[in-house]
This record gives structure tokens, C-alpha cells and sequence, in this order.
């Protein structure tokens, strides 16, 4: 294959490489899940009431998808098809495949004063909402001086 010299080739090359070896650290797995660029993307926050995970999955049926809590630890789980491979058309060629396609599997830590007996899930429009309720024991409250 032939490679020419001009810069811009060799900043594309840099940028693959920056990319590569970006998501090489980002992929290790631990208690807290995974680093960017895994998939469902991910946003969690909370209030004093409850905490709450937000899980962007588009396209796919919310029937597939497997939500597990156990131990302090919250399971999203699931697969999404391969949309180019349902198509069928084994002469068609792919020239770029950026949309993840696969199992998956997030792992979150949840806070000690999660209730595990007080979990909702939602999902509507491609996003999953997860709300975890806090131990009402846990909760700030105001204490009177007499």
C-alpha cells in the first residue's frame, strides 16, 4: 500500500495513533465501569433523595436490555445488532462502521445509602433512566436547638 509524505498524512497518522493508544487505557476495566468511548454512554448524579443514572441507548428495544442490582453494584446489560450484517447483502462492502455493535455490560458502584429495595427504571425515546432512592435514615435533616 502506498503512503505519500505530504503533513496532513502524517497528522492523520498521529491522530490514529493518539486514538489507538487512548482507547487502549480507556478500556481497562474496574469497579467504576468503563472509560469513555464505551457504550451506553453514561451520565450519573444524584440529589439528596436519590440517585440518578441516565443511559443513552438508541435503537435499541428496551425488552433487551437487563438492569441488575446487587451488592452495591448496578448491571446494565445487553446486546445491539449489527445493522449492516441484518441487511443480508454479502457482495455490499463497508467503507466505515463507527456505531458500536455487540454486548455490552456497564458496571456502577453505587453509594452506601442506596436502598436496593427502591430502584425504578424508565426508558423512552433511546434513553434509560435509572432512579435509586436514598435510606430516608440517610437523608439530611434539620435538627431543632432548643
Amino acid at each position: 500500500m502506498y503512503r505519500s509524505l505530504f503533513p496532513r498524512d502524517m497528522f492523520a497518522e498521529l491522530d490514529r495513533l493518539q486514538r489507538d493508544m487512548q482507547q487502549a487505557f480507556d478500556l481497562s476495566p474496574s469497579i467504576r465501569g468503563f472509560g469513555r468511548q464505551s457504550f451506553p454512554a453514561l451520565n450519573v448524579g444524584g440529589t439528596p433523595q436519590s440517585v440518578e443514572i441516565y443511559a443513552f441507548a438508541p435503537g435499541l428495544d428496551p425488552a433487551t436490555l437487563e438492569v441488575q442490582l446487587e451488592r452495591g453494584l448496578l448491571t446494565i446489560a445487553g446486546e445491539r445488532k449489527n445493522s449492516l450484517a441484518e441487511a443480508g447483502d454479502s457482495k455490499s462492502a463497508v467503507h466505515i462502521n463507527e456505531r458500536f455493535a455487540g454486548s455490552f455490560r456497564r458496571v456502577l458502584t453505587l453509594p452506601e445509602d442506596a436502598d436496593p429495595e427502591a430502584v425504578e427504571a424508565r426508558c423512552k425515546d433511546g434513553v434509560l433512566h435509572i432512579t435509586v432512592q436514598r435510606r430516608a435514615a440517610s437523608q439530611p435533616r434539620r435538627i431543632t436547638v432548643q
